[in-house]
């Protein structure tokens, strides 16, 4: 397959001279070979299955999976020293251009662990921050994915000049590597400032139209990636909102308004997905799109009904909702997919969810349902306290 040259990360900040500090490993266009890392005793399958599926949306295909069962990790390295050494050999031996764990590494650990494996390595908050950075279309998302990126980027630039400056302190060992360290450290803080003036000025705006829209009854339509949020908006209110069956293909809020046939209006708003282990750089970095949901009356939360594992993901969307501040608020559970899920494994969601509706967006099955739960909700008034949350 021909090689093509890698886009420019949409992170880069430039000294005086214009060479960049540091720039965002991103994955090359090129399918890179990666081999994925999973640690815990308890590990599902599920749990690398999703990490093989970011790492795809990245553009890589995955070569090999390896996994530790153990309930500690090693300080330095993550992995033991047995396990690490399979890991390099397996890098090495099938040439692997990227190793991606499927939990977050210190900034020790990753430098330690590309010396000695000799590849890119990723953990999973960098990837999700890559595809984050790949699909940002707006002004908007593109400021917040890069504010997340430089933040979480920023205790990590000494795996760049790791090759260039001495760690051990004593007299001698201050090098100019580690001036120069400080001056890009500077100047990445400085551009994080000015990335949060900027997006404070798009807060400031959102703040306004929320104004503009006070007194109206708000739906926010939440759930995990690719559960089909978006389908079920352009199903609901024909909003023509990009949907795509793949990770994190909506980044912005949408907002449509909708007028029921009594004359009652709710605006329903598409959010961007969640997922687990989200990068808590990132909920805070898109906190202007994620008010959508703290100032809505009522969620939709949409779950995928064929996926194996729709009660873990309604978990961890529930976890964003409580760090959100919203996980009391009146919300419908919405069983999206049943065109494609098992007829048993739909009435099974059903009976652990009382009250959830299920659905399919794509085939319109039980959208009249969604709109009359929605719309009891509007006709109960703004504190919905008639309607029970499903989950």
């Amino acid at each position: 397959m021909p090689t093509t040259p890698r886009r420019p990360s949409a992170t880069e900040v430039h000294r005086g001279d214009d060479t960049p500090i540091y720039e965002v490993k991103a994955i090359e266009e090129r399918r890179e070979q990666a081999v994925l890392v999973g640690i815990n005793p308890s590990l599902a399958e599920d749990s690398l299955e999703e990490l093989a599926l970011l790492t795809r949306t990245a553009g890589a295909e995955v070569a090999h999976r390896i996994r530790q069962r153990r309930d500690s990790i090693a300080p330095g390295t993550f992995l033991s020293k047995g396990k690490l050494e399979e890991l390099e050999r397996l890098t090495k031996n099938n040439g692997a251009d990227l190793v991606v764990f499927d939990d977050d590494l210190s900034p020790a650990q990753g430098r330690n662990l590309e010396k000695k494996l000799e590849c890119k390595v990723l953990d999973r908050s960098e990837l999700i921050l890559a595809i984050f950075a790949e699909h940002a279309r707006t002004r908007e998302s593109r400021l917040q994915v890069e504010l997340a990126q430089l933040e979480y980027l920023l205790p990590r630039l000494t795996r760049l000049w790791g090759h260039l400056s001495r760690q051990q302190g004593g007299i001698g060992t201050k090098g100019p590597g580690e001036t120069q360290l400080e001056v890009d450290r500077r100047r990445v803080r400085e551009k994080i400032a000015i990335l949060k003036r900027k997006l404070e000025d798009v807060d400031n705006e959102r703040r306004v139209q929320r104004e503009q829209r006070r007194g109206l009854h708000r739906t926010g339509i939440v759930g995990y990636t690719n559960a089909g949020k978006s389908t079920l908006m352009n199903a609901l209110t024909h909003a023509g909102v990009l949907a795509e069956d793949k990770l994190f293909a909506t980044l912005d809020a949408t907002t449509r308004r909708y007028r029921f046939p009594g004359g009652q209006v709710t605006l329903f708003t598409d959010t961007v997905g969640f997922i687990r282990k989200l990068p808590h750089h990132l909920v805070a970095s898109f906190r202007s799109t994620l008010a959508e949901v703290q100032e809505a009356d009522l969620l939709l939360h949409v779950a995928d009904a064929s996926s194996a594992s729709a009660p873990q993901q309604i978990e961890a969307v529930n976890e964003v909702l409580g760090e959100l501040g919203v996980s009391d608020r009146p919300t419908i559970l919405v069983l999206n997919k049943t065109d494609v899920a098992e007829e048993a494994v739909v009435q099974g969601l059903v009976a652990r969810y009382p009250g959830a509706i299920a659905c399919s967006a794509v085939a319109g099955e039980g959208l009249d349902e969604v709109r009359s739960a929605v719309l009891l909700a509007v006709s109960r008034g703004k504190n919905g306290a008639a309607v029970r949350a499903t989950v």
